[in-house]
């Protein structure tokens, strides 16, 4: 008996939660359609959320480097570097120029300057 109340007491709750008033209509449509415009922004943003990759865009947007460069700066071994620039290339995050035997890498273009610097400007208003 006391297990049928507490799991009808949860329901009750749970009906409760349920919106009555909001009724956009025609706007459901629209509304899915604004959401689905930003699919692709969770992979971009779970890549980023990663410090290492985080830094490598950071001194990308310095200058281009090589990956023996970054490993480097970055206290890392190549192929832990090369495997985080593969995922930043897959994302058009950054590209790579090869001079002779050199491959340097730097930003893909000015939208992740700024994504960059909109991000800094965002942290440091936080201090």
């Amino acid at each position: 008996m006391i297990r049928i109340s507490l799991r009808q007491k949860v329901i009750n709750e749970k009906q409760n939660d349920l919106c009555e008033v909001f009724c956009p209509g025609s706007q459901i449509e629209k509304l899915k359609e604004k959401a689905s415009e930003v699919e692709g922004l969770s992979e971009l943003f779970r890549v980023l959320g990663d410090g290492t990759r985080t830094k490598i865009l950071y001194l990308l947007a310095q200058e281009k480097l090589c990956v023996c460069d970054l490993a480097m700066i970055l206290e890392m071994t190549l192929p832990a570097v090369s495997h985080h620039l593969r995922l930043l290339k897959a994302l058009r995050l950054v590209r790579y120029q090869r001079e002779g035997k050199m491959v340097y890498y730097s930003l893909d273009d000015e939208h992740i300057l700024n994504l960059i610097r909109e991000a800094q400007e965002h942290f440091a208003e936080g201090k």
